[in-house]
């Protein structure tokens, strides 16, 4: 059995005075690809600014390789290997290679080096234009380049925030296809998304509604449990 990376219990928090998340938990193993799937609204956003730190937890507990990490700030959560890659990705205003290095800040010199040349090799379209802003790149480009970043730290796990969002159906193809060399080479990955596209990446599927896990298992009983319906529309 793999090993598990990370595991969140009971988990709730919100802004202000509003409760978003109700008791969520998941858990992801060592290169498992888990899915976490949602209406717009459905809380997606704010459970990964939780399990990465961006949000504190009002209650339940985090844990990364059987650490607990409930109250680590991000940096600290980089530290430990996690990444994370928000629904923009990138800082438009600086160069590509800017953006990597920003991804890669905590990495020692040489590895950082060593790190970018094999990114730069992984996506030639990105270091031809090394030295160009981030923000003259095409929607297509810029999520390559927020995958890329996100990268660069050498992460045992890269949490994802709406990887699709703004693109075609061809480049969401394009980004599935980068997410499976990968996940191909031991990187385990926890992606939230509206796009169904992505559970042809799942090894495992949680959805999300109203801010509770409504399902959590294989894609295939996701269909034969018709988790998808009651997801989006409240049916079932």
């Amino acid at each position: 059995m793999a090993a598990e990376l990370l595991r969140a219990d009971d988990v709730s928090s919100g802004y202000g005075k509003v409760q978003v998340l109700w008791g969520a938990g998941l858990a992801v193993e060592a290169a498992e690809t888990v899915v976490l799937l949602g209406a717009n609204g459905a809380g997606k956003t704010t459970l990964l600014k939780v399990l990465i730190g961006l949000l504190p937890a009002w209650s339940g507990r985090i844990q990364f390789r059987h650490e607990d990490i409930t109250r680590l700030r991000p940096d600290q959560r980089v530290r430990r290997r996690m990444a994370y890659m928000s629904e923009l990705g990138v800082f438009p205003g600086l160069t590509i290679e800017e953006n990597l290095r920003i991804g890669g800040q905590f990495a020692p010199p040489a590895q950082l080096r060593a790190r970018l040349a094999e990114l730069f090799e992984t996506f030639p379209a990105l270091a031809d234009k090394r030295r160009a802003l981030a923000s003259s790149l095409s929607g297509g480009q810029r999520k390559m380049l927020g995958i890329a970043k996100a990268l660069a730290a050498d992460p045992l796990l890269l949490v994802m925030d709406e990887p699709s969002a703004g693109l075609s159906p061809l480049f969401v193809a394009e980004v599935i296809a980068v997410l499976r060399r990968f996940r191909g080479s031991g990187l385990a990955l926890l992606i939230a998304e509206q796009n169904v596209a992505f559970l042809d990446l799942a090894d495992r599927v949680y959805t999300l509604d109203s801010g509770r896990i409504g399902f959590a298992g294989t894609v295939a009983a996701l269909h034969q449990e018709d988790a998808l319906n009651r997801a989006y529309f409240g049916l079932g």
